[in-house]
């Protein structure tokens, strides 16, 4: 392997499916010198790592500097870097108002508003599915289930935009940084909204039932908030775009989509091309992998997108085939971490998918040299898709 494995170099993030075959195959417990982490890449190493609360801990390092952007800014982007017990307490409490009822309800809404955007795009005939489908999707479904008034979703999305904007190493300007922030601070004043509105006027959103629920401070429903941003909604953006272009590569299985079968494309899509392909984690003492002794506090980083492709697992894994067993794939993680948004990704990723093949000609076209992706090594995803696209 000619190139050194780094999630930022250029011509890993483009296509890391064939170093992550050499590293399962050469190194399953690699160290990276140049930026001093060790990589775990095989389906059993990762499914172990991930359900072990006690070794890896989920705390890698500072988010931002409080000392540069204020005391406002560990706290907003916290969640996902908890252990237990702050973990475990803030997990619980969500999850009594972030309810399989709650999301399931959401499926008219979704369906509401996946035809409003097929049908801009079907007028266009040419536009980006991206930008101008998969990226609003979601982050409109999660607007209408935080309360956010339809007068502020466009600002809303300009300002999670931030959340895809990393330069090629991985890093996030400033301004996109201060954008974020400046998110963290609407959905406070929502929170405070919510908190001052009278109990005899309750609303039914989840911020709502969060602070009636009375266990979390505004400053950690906020933390919870940008978590359905990044986890939740970038995340489904990108997992429709998988669905939508290796469905384009692979004209049996577009056929094969477009003739029902939405639960296999939504579930193959995400162990072919996993959005949150790799995990950063700290090792919390001393571990042996593959006779080789890793330090405490080193930094491991856990490649679910190369487990979702482990031969050993799943035969034939880098063919794209809606008739696979993919019971094993690991896309959404395992153990405490698991992801909360998980079944309204799903939800979303089904009722979008479906109501396309219904109003979409399976002969649609991409611009394959119009496409970009997200350069950031934690997800892989598209933020740029040209489509031409006709009615059924």
């Amino acid at each position: 392997m000619d190139v050194a494995y780094d999630p930022y170099d250029p011509r890993v993030n483009h296509d890391p499916y064939p170093v992550y075959a050499w590293l399962r195959r050469e190194a399953p417990l690699y160290h990276n010198p140049e930026h001093d982490f060790w990589a775990l890449s095989r389906h059993a190493d990762v499914a172990a790592a991930l359900g072990d609360s006690a070794l890896l801990s989920s705390d890698h390092g500072p988010v931002l500097d409080p000392a540069a952007w204020g005391p406002q800014a560990r706290t907003y982007l916290s969640f996902v870097a908890m252990d237990p017990p702050d973990h475990t307490r803030m997990r619980a409490i969500v999850s009594r108002a972030f309810t399989p009822r709650r999301v399931a309800a959401l499926e008219p809404m979704i369906r509401t508003i996946a035809r409003g955007y097929i049908e801009e795009g079907l007028e266009r005939g040419t536009f980006d599915f991206a930008r101008d489908f998969a990226a609003k999707l979601p982050l409109d479904v999660i607007s209408e289930l935080v309360g956010v008034p339809p007068s502020d979703r466009a600002d809303v999305r300009d300002k999670s935009d931030a959340l895809v904007g990393y330069d090629p190493q991985g890093r996030m300007a400033d301004k996109g940084l201060r954008s974020i922030l400046s998110l963290g601070d609407y959905y406070a004043s929502i929170v405070a909204d919510r908190r001052a509105a009278p109990r005899s006027e309750p609303r039914d959103d989840l911020v709502s039932a969060l602070i009636a629920d009375g266990g979390l401070s505004p400053e950690e429903i906020v933390a919870f908030l940008f978590l359905l941003i990044g986890a939740g909604s970038e995340t489904t953006t990108h997992l429709l775009c998988a669905a939508w272009y290796w469905a384009w590569r692979n004209p049996g299985q577009r056929a094969a989509a477009f003739g029902g079968a939405i639960t296999e494309w939504v579930e193959e899509s995400l162990r072919y091309d996993t959005p949150a392909h790799g995990i950063a984690r700290r090792l919390t003492t001393p571990a042996e992998w593959h006779g080789v002794r890793v330090p405490a506090d080193a930094k491991v980083w856990i490649l679910i997108g190369s487990a979702n492709r482990d031969e050993s697992v799943f035969p034939d894994p880098d063919v794209y085939d809606l008739g696979r067993d993919t019971a094993r794939s690991i896309s959404f993680g395992v153990g405490r971490h698991y992801c909360l948004g998980g079944p309204l990704a799903r939800l979303e990723a089904r009722v979008a998918l479906e109501e396309l093949t219904k109003a979409v000609s399976p002969a649609y076209e991409i611009d394959q040299d119009g496409i970009r992706r997200i350069s950031h090594g934690n997800v892989r995803g598209m933020v740029r898709l040209p489509t031409t696209v006709a009615p059924a």
